[in-house]
């Protein structure tokens, strides 16, 4: 059994105990927040153990395996250290760290006292990017990726979430390095960093208000991005994206190899497998369709089967139990880490570029998005000489 405590007693904490309830070997034995209020009603509302308000409190008491830190971003790499040299095994939701030397260092840490640490990036692990992950490790691709595409798109609208950062000019979130950016891409970037092989891969990284913000008198926070990146050697390239804007809002992945292709979309639990074939005349234009056709009903039926077994919650949900369960299981057998340490500081790396390159933008630029000239995505991706012009 592993007993898990649980530090941050907010809206993330909430889906933490939810799904650690799901596990069948995992036990909360203590949930801590500074204020007594969120903490005494997390354990109401279904965490088991006590409540404390020092995280050192509730250590020494209740002796946990592995604490979840589930605080806003900037306590992380404090309150990871402080776990770490208690013996525990941490998880840190995202963002990991605010800077990749934050997350380097913890790392080390984990490393040097027999411990293990993991990210919360939980959209590593839906059921679409397994069966995603699975075919690529039977070579359907053909070899590595050369080219990989990440959509990870948030929704203001109405959250409440979004609400609050946009009513306050001095919420946590605009206090970090990436302000907004910061507090979600990294779902996004770490789908990529798993496929690069360079462990420091050039970056281009363009930042700006979207048109709606700026509609809204907004014009401090950033909610655009668009991103190159790419291996030094040439073998990988890759484009990001995260918008605002984009209806309906995607969480896209697409995989190019060298033979096929494949297309998640997680909003749906889809997986798309991209044949290479050339039909002859007319026939293109219907037996494609038909394939495609008959993919999303194999898409179906699975995800009907998975409600039927009751393991259809929603996919971000999904994604978060599977990933504490591997964790876990690299606790209780000393398997691998979920997420290997070598992914988790490159996408850290990645975001850092990210954050520098958008800071640099003159505020006046950063309301239209200014495009890398042709040279430019050249030198990045290895484009063809020729570039469409308008």
């Amino acid at each position: 059994m592993i007993k898990a405590a649980i530090v941050g007693c907010g809206k993330m904490a909430d889906q933490h105990v939810a799904q650690l309830r799901r596990i069948p070997d995992a036990a909360i034995v203590g949930v801590c927040d500074v204020e007594p209020i969120m903490a005494k009603q997390l354990h109401e509302r279904g965490a088991a153990g006590a409540w404390f308000t020092a995280v050192g409190d509730m250590i020494r008491a209740t002796r946990p395996d592995v604490v979840h830190v589930t605080t806003p971003p900037q306590s992380h790499f404090e309150l990871g250290t402080l776990v770490l040299n208690s013996g525990c095994h941490a998880y840190i939701e995202k963002p990991f760290t605010l800077t990749a030397a934050e997350a380097e260092e913890l790392v080390a840490l984990a490393t040097r006292v027999g411990r293990h640490v993991t990210p919360g990036h939980n959209a590593l692990f839906t059921h679409a990017m397994v069966e995603m992950r699975r075919l690529v490790a039977t070579g359907f691709l053909g070899g590595p990726p050369t080219h990989v595409e990440s959509m990870y798109c948030y929704e203001l609208g109405a959250d409440p979430y979004a609400s609050a950062v946009l009513g306050d000019g001095a919420h946590w979130v605009r206090r970090l390095p990436g302000s907004l950016l910061q507090n979600i891409i990294s779902h996004g970037v770490s789908r990529i960093a798993e496929y690069l092989a360079d462990d420091r891969p050039i970056v281009k990284a363009h930042g700006f208000t979207s048109p709606a913000l700026r509609a809204s008198g907004e014009r401090g926070l950033i909610d655009e991005a668009r991103v190159i990146i790419a291996d030094r050697a040439g073998t990988t390239t890759a484009y990001f994206t995260f918008s605002t804007s984009m209806k309906p809002v995607p969480h896209q992945l697409r995989l190019y190899g060298p033979k096929r292709s494949l297309l998640v979309d997680d909003d749906h639990q889809i997986v798309i497998r991209l044949e290479n074939h050339e039909y002859k005349s007319y026939y293109r234009y219907f037996i494609p369709p038909l394939g495609f056709a008959g993919q999303h009903l194999k898409n179906l039926a699975r995800n009907v089967a998975r409600f039927a077994r009751n393991d259809f919650h929603m996919p971000f949900d999904a994604g978060l139990k599977r990933l504490i369960e591997a964790f876990y299981r690299t606790i209780s057998t000393g398997a691998p880490p979920p997420i290997p340490y070598r992914d988790v500081l490159l996408t850290a790396r990645i975001m850092d570029d990210i954050f520098a390159q958008i800071a640099e933008t003159p505020q006046d630029a950063a309301s239209a998005p200014a495009l890398p000239s042709c040279t430019e995505m050249r030198a990045v991706s290895r484009m063809p000489a020729r570039c469409l012009r308008t």
